[in-house]
């Protein structure tokens, strides 16, 4: 197939790679703009540009995928179908019924559950036992398409929205090939997506990632893994901002009020939550590199009695 592929960030780079090893024709890759990044504000290209630099592929940057020119310019390249992951841009009908097979998306869900921008982080910040990958054929709602084909996978007690993040990504590109070839095939079926209330996975930030202590020590650990490694997690110790790589649930209970160090071993320290306890076991304190807590307390101190707190 002849297919204009957009997408942006990591995530759209597996279903890329994937397509070109399947031998499919990527005549344009549609990316957000080069954006200034860094301390210099130097530009910075899409994870998906540098990807099609890498195999000769064309680019196309607009600002507004929307306007006229964006649209006639769509119109001379040459596509059976656009597959869309995540783009960052909202698709018009002038562009969704461009090619002969429409826009097909790689949604990071179990659609009609966590359509939005992060369903991957908020699965994990949820408690959820499944993820997965929705196709579906694009319509002009925010995830509302009818569902073409998914697969799922089961979360590790682990998990973090890094290591999720790569799972589907894998995965993504694993079920775009193969709704693709039944696409041709005239055996891919669309099925609606149901009506009622769902989750909607809302755009991830900075400030989630404050620890409120208050809240339920296993929300404290899901938001720990979910927001791993962006925008991650952090609270305040003696004034300084602390961030926290990874923690455990106590396995049993302390005293104290909630965000208080109740215990401090060479390898972690606990501190209270709304209901239980979490110990800390990897940090990493400002300007520094991610540390083990046995080897932050090398150089630093942590007092039972004190407290980390939210500002």
């Amino acid at each position: 197939m002849k297919i204009v592929f957009m997408g942006t960030p990591d995530f759209a780079v597996g279903a890329l790679k994937a397509l070109i090893k399947a031998g499919h024709e990527i005549t344009l890759v549609v990316t957000q703009p080069d954006k200034p990044k860094g301390r210099g504000k130097e530009m910075a290209k899409s994870a998906v540009k540098l990807c099609a630099e890498e195999y000769g592929i064309p680019t196309f940057q607009p600002d507004k995928i929307r306007t006229e020119e964006s649209i006639d310019y769509l119109k001379t390249v040459p596509a059976d179908v656009f597959v869309v992951a995540a783009f960052g841009q909202i698709l018009t009908a002038d562009v969704l019924n461009m090619p002969k097979y429409g826009c097909i998306n790689i949604h990071a869900s179990l659609l009609p559950m966590y359509r939005g921008a992060a369903p991957i982080q908020w699965v994990i910040l949820n408690g959820e036992k499944e993820a997965g990958v929705t196709i579906m054929q694009m319509d002009e709602g925010l995830d509302t398409g009818d569902m073409l084909l998914s697969g799922k996978i089961t979360l590790s007690e682990d998990e973090t929205g890094d290591s999720l993040h790569d799972k589907l990504m894998d995965l993504g590109g694993e079920l775009i090939v193969e709704a693709l070839q039944k696409l041709e095939e005239g055996s891919l079926t669309a099925t609606p997506q149901p009506e009622g209330p769902l989750f909607y996975a809302k755009m991830l930030k900075k400030e989630m990632g404050n620890l409120d202590f208050t809240r339920s020590a296993e929300e404290i650990e899901r938001t720990v893994r979910g927001l791993y490694s962006w925008p991650g997690a952090y609270s305040f110790y003696q004034g300084k901002l602390l961030k926290v790589i990874k923690v455990a649930i106590a396995e049993r209970d302390s005293i104290g009020n909630p965000g208080e160090i109740t215990e401090v071993t060479k390898d972690s320290v606990t501190v209270q939550c709304g209901k239980g306890s979490v110990k800390i076991l990897t940090v990493k304190p400002q300007g520094k590199k991610e540390m083990t807590v046995h080897d932050y307390l090398l150089g630093n101190k942590f007092s039972v009695g004190e407290k980390f707190k939210t500002e």
